[in-house]
């Protein structure tokens, strides 16, 4: 399905207002067509969405979960530290427009918050909206250091002294975590590639 058509049928269910909606979406398409967007674009929100139909049986609200997909990484820049924070207030700000309740609202902005630190939460439905954000990780490697290079893209502002250090360090965090995936489906899926793809791409830094 496309991100659009999927967008319009999951706010329908919460107005009829298509010029809302359409506002809505043009933001969203907006903000991830943005020029420095190599990897945090649609294509990453498609795949997300992919690997979360496989798994939808499992996820207790899927309308909340794919808000949180489609806000996550809206606001996106390589030189700041606190997107998730401006991604979920801003995520709140639009889904009040929505009628969306407030325990639902709270729900997507701490979802989009939980995409920062990637740790296990007692939320499963997070825990899936976690994997999903990270599937790249345990893809085949050819896809994988395709993946660097659009992260590399993105950062471009920085030089190599200063970003490989830095990527470095984020890459170490995820090994140190004793799940990279937080979900049985996906760990099974995922984790044994994605902790060789990382130790491939530290090799090469």
């Amino acid at each position: 399905m496309r991100l659009k058509d999927r967008f319009n049928q999951l706010c329908l269910q919460f107005t009829q207002d298509q010029d809302l909606i359409e506002n809505l979406w043009l933001e969203i398409e907006k903000k991830y067509s943005e020029k420095g967007r190599h990897y945090h674009n649609f294509e990453h929100l498609q795949n997300m969405f992919s690997e979360l139909e496989f798994v939808k049986d499992k996820i207790s609200d899927f309308n909340i979960i794919s808000f949180s997909v489609f806000y996550h990484d809206v606001i996106y820049d390589a030189s700041s530290k606190s997107n998730e924070e401006k991604s979920a207030e801003f995520a709140k700000t639009r889904l009040e427009k929505l009628n969306i309740n407030k325990e639902s609202i709270n729900k997507i902005f701490n979802q989009i918050i939980a995409t920062k630190a990637h740790q296990k939460s007692d939320d499963q439905d997070t825990n899936y909206l976690l994997d999903a954000d990270l599937l790249i990780l345990g893809k085949d490697v050819e896809t994988y250091l395709d993946y660097t290079k659009k992260i590399r893209k993105e950062y471009s502002i920085y030089p190599d002294f200063l970003y490989k250090p830095g990527r470095k360090k984020v890459l170490q965090h995820f090994s140190s975590l004793e799940n990279i995936f937080k979900t049985d489906y996906l760990k099974e899926k995922y984790e044994v590639q994605a902790r060789e793809n990382i130790e491939i791409e530290i090799s090469l830094l």
